[in-house]
């Protein structure tokens, strides 16, 4: 634990102390730095405050908690009734719907069926590759059309739908806590959570936060070979250069068309995105990733949106990047 206390000629205002966080949360990690000053609140408060935020939103959004609003939604099986969930739940939903239109429906998050049918869901690989048939009947399950989102609840038009906010989830976990670290007088810090990243104020040396962009290499690990710099501003990544199977010779992407219910099938490997909100720069990284390099980087045009790509050809990778990207990093 860092103590407070001041330099020889300075005060603990004009240097503020950096201060550390770490644990684990919706399946994965978090790391938060935070410059903290003569009225920051103690380490140990900040971290309750932290780790309260956290189960607040598990327990409001996680698929793995039987007891969540969403998982309880998930299990509820009647349509058109309106099922009772926080705001925080209804903020996330309309983003998703939102973030739906504009990826030209490629970001579903009732595409769980299909994620666990091809065997990236909790379920694990099936033993066979599902037949049209399969792929068909689990679609019908599907669709963000059979949702509708009230003031301060979901309804379902179809009983079987399931919602996984996986997608979109991990970058609100980072503005939800950007949020309570503000509302402690935090007014600088670096927040990541499972890879999706806000910087607010100036990073530690008193200039933009620094963060390493993994980019993909052929054997299928990553090197840190690009930094960007964070400004009050987010950034995340979606790809799946990680997450496949192969079998009969043929590559398995786990990120699933929700159109075609079918694993993408184009060569981009990765697509990071910055926006003002990292659920936004998250759930648009995932859409983007399944339109592929040609839309994906039409529409991230259109959007005015920084966004790169990495594109793997003739098994090397190359980069593509937006007008936004481009003008970001001068």
């Amino acid at each position: 634990m860092l103590g407070v206390g001041s330099t020889a000629g300075c005060s603990f205002e004009e240097n503020p102390q950096k201060t550390v966080l770490r644990g684990t949360t919706m399946g994965t990690y978090y790391a938060i730095t935070y410059l903290a000053t003569a009225k920051t609140p103690p380490q140990a408060e900040v971290r309750d405050k932290v780790e309260a935020r956290f189960a607040a939103i598990n327990h409001q959004m996680s698929t793995f908690i039987p007891e969540s609003e969403l998982s309880r939604f998930n299990q509820f099986r009647k349509v058109d009734t309106p099922f009772p969930v926080s705001p925080e739940v209804i903020t996330v939903m309309r983003e998703a719907v939102r973030l739906n239109k504009v990826a030209e429906g490629k970001l579903d998050v009732t595409v769980g069926p299909l994620v666990n049918l091809w065997g990236f869901g909790p379920e694990g690989r099936p033993n066979k590759i599902p037949n049209d048939a399969q792929i068909d009947e689990t679609k019908a399950k599907c669709g963000i059309e059979h949702l509708e989102v009230l003031d301060n609840a979901l309804v379902k038009k179809i009983p079987e739908l399931y919602v996984d906010l996986s997608s979109i989830a991990k970058g609100y976990g980072v503005d939800s806590i950007a949020w309570e670290l503000e509302a402690l007088g935090v007014e600088r810090y670096l927040i990541d959570v499972g890879g999706e990243v806000r910087g607010q104020g100036a990073g530690t040396r008193g200039g933009p936060w620094r963060v390493a962009v993994e980019r993909p290499v052929p054997h299928g690990d990553a090197s840190l070979d690009r930094v960007i710099h964070l400004v009050n501003t987010s950034v995340a990544t979606s790809g799946d250069y990680r997450n496949y199977f192969e079998e009969n010779g043929h590559r398995f992407s786990h990120t699933i068309d929700p159109q075609t219910g079918r694993p993408i099938t184009h060569n981009l490997a990765s697509v990071t995105v910055m926006d003002a909100s990292c659920m936004t720069a998250d759930g648009l990284a995932t859409g983007l990733d399944v339109l592929g390099p040609e839309e994906g980087m039409k529409q991230a045009t259109k959007l005015n949106l920084a966004c790169i790509m990495i594109v793997k050809e003739d098994g090397a990778f190359r980069e593509i990047t937006s007008p936004a990207w481009r003008r970001q990093m001068q």
